[in-house]
């Protein structure tokens, strides 16, 4: 249902995405209409098994068991289970995930300890150009309920989809540009959910139809959400409260995209349109006008000498709102059997204009603008002497600018490009993959006139071995580059948002990551696991180094440095009866400095354990989760509490006159309305997460 490939990076104006749109609808003849035949049941043996699942950013349309390195795919019922406001809430739950929370609106996802630019998002395949990676307040502009499936990739061996994915890579697949004609002329479906945490109500709907060789698509989301409340007693500034102000978030999203499909390929587009209203929680005020001297804060301007006295608790008028618009257009093509020897031709590409106001007591104090434009081309080659494989090319040019109050960034531009090798050999139970990429970026200040290049050469080499039925064990080696990005080179100033004074450095080099990672996999059988570990040691290390602190407000230099995040992550199932299972999940990960130094806003360890059960139409779930304190910090950072959570969920799946599939699900998070703060938040104590919420939805497919 959907096709390949993937993502972001790099330069070279000359390959637009609109000049390579024109390359493919000339090449196509007659395009195709992409679809995945459903996997033979094993008549070998009445075990159940886990359901096969093509990873469409594998790069060669693999299944799960078939990767070198841990990937989860959220898909169907799961994934409306999972579905929250948020990208990075939808994938909180996933072993060895997290998410940045900031309030309601905004939540990026945290790979293995790693954040930011350091894990790439994509739509199918092409990276997401919003302002998300420059700070944490900013959302991501991807609708988890527009959602068909989302992947998610571990590690720096994701190297094919940009030389930033040291963390990894989640990929968010949509039916925006359809690939195939509805067999009946249409399609679609149509879901409502409310639930009482934020009083939120949400409304989602898709449709496509088509005949002959076109196709067309819309679909739409609008959710309004007020502030969310939170567990019991949290008392900030010793006054008892029950909701977190400026949490509330307003979020309308539509698309509409057509496509010419044939029967060797297919090319469409799609226009993307996002707005959204979200309040910025903790946003403080006084610390207007504090500026640096040397490695030190000062505030004298508040009445005092060096600044270390003056009271900075106090929060000065309305919570900031964040006042967004996106707008996308995407260009995606196939074409299989394009010439002799090569099975497949890929495009995506994307324009972006997005921009958000950050107003405060009603008016704009700044605007961040990011307008951009990424390619990716791809050529999937026949078997060469028992190797499979797909190159290509890969460019995208960013110009990024604030205005106004906390414009800590100057404008700059940034441009991109890379090339990527992924092939592939099998022998026997054994398969073998290899990766190579190569990339440059160039990033600009304007106003200082300063810019820098960077180039970095990246490589990895897997195995995975499925040494007996249902068993699989994969290891993998990476060297893996990452560029510092415009912001670590270029920010000075304040940025009241995060509560820190940032400071980069134009003398910052390009980190080499080198990872190993080992996993274990059983797919089949009445006990199903999946467990990986993983050590990542980071020549030259980019992270902001706290030097100086006044009543909360941090001075954070962008510094170097070796690190090493080691970890453990996985989850294990047993069937207990035909209807009834339990597992067992967990995740840890520790980031250490070179000198001994700890890494700041690493997540705490997690377990929990899991019951599901099915009858006839129905299936629900209860869950504990519990998460450790977490006492490892940084200089300057506090240690969070530990926290434990009861989840429950149910659902009834049936169908109208037969034949029109729906569904009604509850689900119950943090029933016990336990207090509890994200160690990964840069505003965990002007925040914390949501108290009980019950969410109530239906869902219906036509």
């Amino acid at each position: 249902m959907t096709t390949p490939q993937l993502h972001s990076t790099s330069r070279c104006p000359a390959l637009h995405p609109i000049a390579l749109a024109a390359m493919l609808a000339l090449s196509a003849g007659s395009s195709l209409a992409q679809t995945v035949a459903p996997a033979a049941p094993d008549a070998a043996t009445n075990a159940p098994s886990l359901p096969s699942v093509t990873v469409s950013a594998s790069g060669l349309q693999l299944g799960a068991s078939e990767m070198t390195t841990p990937v989860s795919v959220l898909e169907g019922d799961e994934l409306v289970r999972r579905r929250e406001a948020t990208l990075g809430e939808t994938l909180n739950s996933e072993p060895g995930i997290t998410s940045s929370h900031f309030g309601a609106g905004a939540s990026r996802p945290i790979i293995r300890g790693m954040d930011g630019p350091r894990v790439k998002v994509l739509s199918d395949g092409a990276e997401l150009h919003d302002a998300s990676t420059i700070s944490p307040d900013h959302a991501v502009v991807s609708e988890p309920l527009l959602a068909t499936q989302i992947e998610v990739l571990r590690g720096p061996s994701a190297l094919v989809h940009g030389n930033g994915a040291v963390g990894g890579v989640v990929n968010v697949l949509d039916g925006k540009i359809p690939t195939a004609i509805p067999q009946k002329g249409y399609e679609g479906s149509a879901e409502l959910r409310a639930n009482t945490g934020a009083r939120e109500g949400a409304g989602a709907f898709s449709l496509t139809g088509g005949a002959g060789n076109l196709a067309v698509h819309v679909e739409g989301v609008s959710r309004d959400a007020s502030d969310y409340r939170v567990g019991k007693g949290w008392a900030p500034n010793g006054e008892p409260a029950r909701k977190v102000l400026g949490s509330f978030n307003r979020t309308d999203t539509g698309s509409v995209g057509l496509s010419w499909v044939g029967e060797r390929g297919y090319l469409g587009a799609a226009y993307t349109r996002q707005t959204a209203r979200y309040g910025l929680p903790g946003h403080n005020h006084s610390f207007e006008g504090c500026h640096t001297h040397g490695n030190h804060l000062h505030c004298a301007e508040h009445g005092e000498e060096d600044g270390h006295d003056h009271d900075h608790g106090a929060e000065a008028g309305d919570v900031p709102v964040v006042d967004l618009r996106s707008e996308r257009f995407d260009v995606r093509g196939e074409l299989r059997n394009p010439f002799a020897g090569f099975s497949a031709l890929r495009l995506r590409a994307g324009v972006t204009d997005y921009k958000h106001d950050e107003v405060e007591d009603g008016a704009i104090s700044t605007t961040f603008k990011n307008k951009a434009y990424d390619t990716r081309l791809e050529l999937q080659h026949e078997p060469i002497a028992g190797f499979k494989g797909v190159f290509g090319l890969q460019t995208s040019q960013r110009k990024f600018s604030a205005e106004g109050e906390e414009a800590y960034v100057q404008p700059t531009v940034t441009r991109k490009t890379g090339l990527f090798l992924l092939e592939e050999y099998r022998l026997g139970d054994w398969r073998f993959e290899g990766a190579l990429r190569h990339d440059r970026q160039t990033a600009e200040a304007q106003d200082s006139g300063i810019e820098r290049s960077h180039n970095g050469t990246s490589a990895s080499l897997g195995a995975v071995w499925q040494f007996t039925p249902g068993y699989s064990l994969g290891a993998s080696l990476t060297r893996a580059s990452r560029a510092p990005s415009a912001e670590e080179l270029y920010a000075n100033g304040l940025h009241m948002a995060t509560s820190t004074y940032e400071r980069g450095n134009a003398d910052l080099r390009s980190e080499t990551s080198q990872n190993i990672d080992l996993s274990l996999r059983k797919t089949s059988g009445d006990t199903t696991f999946s467990a990986s570990v993983f050590r990542n040691r980071v020549n030259n290390y980019i992270y902001g180094r706290t030097l100086d602190a006044v009543d909360g407000l941090q001075l954070l230099q962008y510094a170097q440095a070796d690190a090493t995040f080691t970890g453990i992550e996985g989850q294990v199932r047993q069937r207990i009866t035909r209807n009834l299972g339990v597992t067992l999940f967990g995740d840890t990960v520790r980031a250490r400095l070179a000198g001994g130094g700890l890494l700041p806003r690493i997540p705490a360890t997690r377990a929990g354990v899991r019951m599901d059960a099915n009858w006839n139409a129905w299936d629900g779930q209860v869950e504990w989760v519990q998460v450790a304190r977490q006492n490892r910090v940084a200089e300057f950072e506090s240690a969070t509490p530990g926290y434990g959570m009861l989840n429950l969920g149910v659902g009834y799946s049936g169908k109208y006159n037969g034949e029109t599939p729906w569904q009604v699900y509850l689900k119950a998070n943090n029933l016990t309305d336990r207090l509890a703060y994200a160690h990964t938040s840069f505003i965990k104590n002007a925040a914390p997460l949501m108290g009980r919420n019950l969410t109530l939805g239906v869902k219906v497919a036509f």
